[in-house]
């Protein structure tokens, strides 16, 4: 399974931002599909996660701020960015599991500028 991300660049505090990532086999085949981050010199951390039952779940450093969708239509998942925060700063990763498996994409960085 690949992923492709996207959607990421520079923001200004406050500004929003809204990250993609399309598989490359049906939606429909997988489980749960997330993000993550990775700040610079920090461990890569959870961000959000959507099932394919639409449950989702958030970090709580995002809650309220961050909202993850998938569009079936378009097969793919979205990260919406509300309300940046210079602590966002990091490469966001996307992750699929697929048959208890896990896929990650190449990653997009994501800049946020105070």
């Amino acid at each position: 399974v690949q992923l492709q991300a996207s959607g990421g660049g520079l923001v200004q505090a406050g500004g929003s931002l809204r990250l993609s990532c399309a598989p490359s086999i049906s939606i429909f085949n997988i489980y749960i599909m997330s993000w993550y981050r990775q700040a610079p010199g920090k461990q890569r951390e959870f961000v959000a996660e959507v099932t394919n039952y639409d449950n989702k779940g958030y970090a709580g450093a995002v809650k309220g701020r961050f909202t993850i969708s998938r569009d079936n239509a378009k097969n793919t998942v979205f990260l919406q960015i509300d309300s940046a925060k210079p602590e966002d700063t990091a490469v966001y990763y996307c992750n699929a599991e697929v048959r208890g498996e896990h896929f990650w994409g190449q990653g997009t960085l994501v800049t946020v500028s105070s």
